[in-house]
């Protein structure tokens, strides 16, 4: 099945610009329909403490909310045209909260790209994004890192493959891009019990589906997967990495460092996930 509908996500990050540029080259990509979604959360206070506000201020804070979702609309607009897709395109406005909006609005997308929150900056009250609808929409999502992507994004793509369920069903979401991409590499931490020869199956289903792959396996020892993985992907120069996303819970996965949240905090390339 082909990329049709992607959706992106845009607020007022510093890498708005970035996450909606590798959209648009997607869709350009994919002639896919691109939807842009702007989300204004209900003003963050405590109930007490509106109810005090002067009404003056309370319209002053609105107002500069509805300016930032004005800015978010502009960076759409303006860089899907630069990409001469405007009109394979649409902007949409909501008001609520941001992690079940965009959940909604996800499970009618293909794919949906977010911005990876920069620890330390932009609106906080956009940090659990990514993870809330990675479990909840039930459909991929491609985060880009807030220092952007590479022109190109999805020609060199590295596939990080454990035999898992959400691995599969990674694989399965990444299928269009998988298939246009010009190299594919399956790449293996041989901790992982996958059988004898690891990475044969997977390498097998994917060449019936006319994708060339080469594997690459690497011992773990006592570097992460995660930093493997990210090391491989600035070996190879690879655009984008597709994996599994919580394969446990996530309170176990931040207990116990795993390798999802540690690429949610650390990538330096675009991840698709899919859970």
């Amino acid at each position: 099945m082909a990329l049709k509908d992607l959706l992106v996500h845009v607020n007022n990050a510093r890498s708005a610009k970035a996450v909606v540029a590798a959209a648009a080259a997607l869709a350009d990509r994919h002639n896919a329909h691109i939807v842009g979604l702007g989300i204004r959360p209900p003003l963050d206070m405590p109930r007490y403490a509106s109810a005090r506000l002067p009404e003056s201020v309370v319209e002053i804070m609105e107002a500069r909310e509805k300016e930032l979702l004005d800015t978010s609309e502009e960076i759409f607009k303006s860089t899907t045209a630069h990409a001469g897709i405007q009109d394979r395109s649409e902007w949409r406005s909501e008001l609520g909260n941001p992690n079940e909006v965009l959940g909604l609005h996800a499970r009618y997308a293909d794919l949906t790209i977010v911005a990876q929150h920069e620890t330390g900056g932009g609106d906080g009250r956009f940090a659990d994004l990514a993870e809330d609808v990675l479990v909840s929409s039930g459909r991929p999502l491609l985060m880009v890192p807030f220092i952007g992507a590479v022109d190109g994004i999805g020609e060199k793509v590295i596939v990080a493959w454990n035999a898992s369920r959400e691995a599969a069903r990674a694989v399965a979401d990444a299928m269009p891009i998988l298939d246009g991409a010009r190299e594919v590499e399956v790449f293996i931490a041989s901790d992982n019990d996958i059988g004898d020869l690891p990475g044969a199956d997977i390498a097998a289903h994917l060449a019936r589906h006319g994708i060339d792959v080469t594997v690459y396996e690497t011992p773990a020892n006592n570097v992460s997967i995660g930093d493997a993985l990210l090391n491989r992907a600035s070996e190879t120069g690879a655009d984008m990495i597709v994996m599994g996303g919580y394969g446990r819970s996530r309170f176990r996965e931040f207990v116990l460092g795993g390798v999802t949240r540690h690429m949610l905090q650390h990538m330096t390339v675009p991840v698709l996930m899919s859970h």
